[in-house]
């Protein structure tokens, strides 16, 4: 039988003690709750289904997520965007309250202040993974097995759909002589993203080391997705490579970060008299244009990438007219 005492002015304890069990006892602020948990988890006890909570009542959230951040964080690829994440969830108000009091609700109301701050959909979807695989790690391997993932009662913000811009006309041609007015390499990485479909951080950190010109191949040790992958190169990309000096370095390019980068493309575009295309387009562009060169659905994911269907036909935009020639 539970015992059930008043302590202080306004709370009641309740304990459990039962051969077999460590002894239970969590504090309410009525008599009446008390004796609600007592009954339930005794009856748990007796059915053989009872998983102690007292581990997931006592730790805090921001307590399990600076753990997570010192366990987990690291085997991460993007530790730093994880990390950032993490912090602003330890400054959240909900960081102070126990794993085991967190509903979906509760994380409902986060999301609907993040998207009332303007927050984008796959940014919010990010933030409530890193909750996600929290619960998950502590149910799993912190012996807190009660837990229940409060993510699972939360809807999800809905992702927007892919973009779909493309080049079009004469873009192509206005767009790589813009390029070439500011610089011959800039030319040459904008030739290669629309040759390949890489991503930009895969091309700004090309080495020479993984480049076989013979072989016509690019590998890529370390990508988005965390998957080495080897890229095929067609000739006019083969082309643009020999035409590169070498580096002492043995990166391919001068660009030393992103944002350096990102600076110089920026002018690129409003130079050229193109609005609305960013460079990560060009990856929509190349693998639309992989599929109109015949290509099919697994070598296309071979090249790009792309771990799901789902994923590829979100980066495909084939032209109608294009279809069209096929049906003649």
């Amino acid at each position: 039988m539970a015992t059930i005492r008043k302590r202080g002015a306004s709370q009641w304890e309740a304990q459990i003690r039962k051969k077999g069990f460590l002894s239970q006892t969590k504090t309410f602020a009525t008599r009446k709750e008390a004796a609600a948990w007592a009954s339930v988890v005794e009856s748990e006890m007796v059915r053989g289904v009872f998983v102690s909570r007292t581990e997931s009542e006592s730790t805090t959230l921001g307590t399990a997520l600076e753990r997570y951040r010192r366990e987990i964080t690291p085997t991460k690829r993007n530790t730093a965007a994880e990390e950032g994440r993490i912090k602003l969830w330890i400054e959240h108000p909900l960081s102070i309250r126990s794993l085991a009091s967190i509903r979906g609700s509760d994380l409902a109301d986060v999301v609907a202040d993040m998207q009332g701050r303007g927050l984008a959909a796959n940014t919010i979807r990010l933030y409530l993974a890193v909750i996600s695989n929290l619960f998950t790690v502590a149910r799993r391997e912190w012996g807190m097995e009660s837990l229940t993932n409060p993510t699972e009662f939360v809807r999800k913000p809905r992702l927007p759909r892919g973009r779909d811009r493309r080049l079009d006309g004469d873009e192509e041609a206005r767009l790589m002589e813009s390029a070439a007015s500011t610089s011959h390499e800039m030319a040459a990485i904008v030739r290669i993203a629309i040759e390949t479909g890489m991503r930009q951080g895969e091309i700004l950190g090309m080495e020479w080391k993984h480049i076989d010109l013979d072989m016509r191949v690019c590998h890529l040790p370390i990508t988005k997705n965390g998957a080495a992958r080897t890229v095929p190169l067609s000739m006019r990309a083969v082309d643009v490579l020999k035409a590169l000096p070498r580096r002492i370095s043995g990166r391919v390019w001068s660009y030393q970060s992103s944002g350096g980068f990102r600076s110089a493309w920026a002018r690129v575009c409003p130079r050229a008299g193109i609005e609305g295309l960013t460079f990560h387009d060009l990856r929509h562009e190349a693998t639309s244009r992989f599929f109109e060169k015949g290509l099919q659905l697994m070598e296309v994911a071979s090249i790009t990438g792309h771990k799901s269907p789902a994923m590829l036909a979100r980066y495909t935009h084939l032209r109608a007219e294009d279809l069209a020639a096929k049906l003649d």
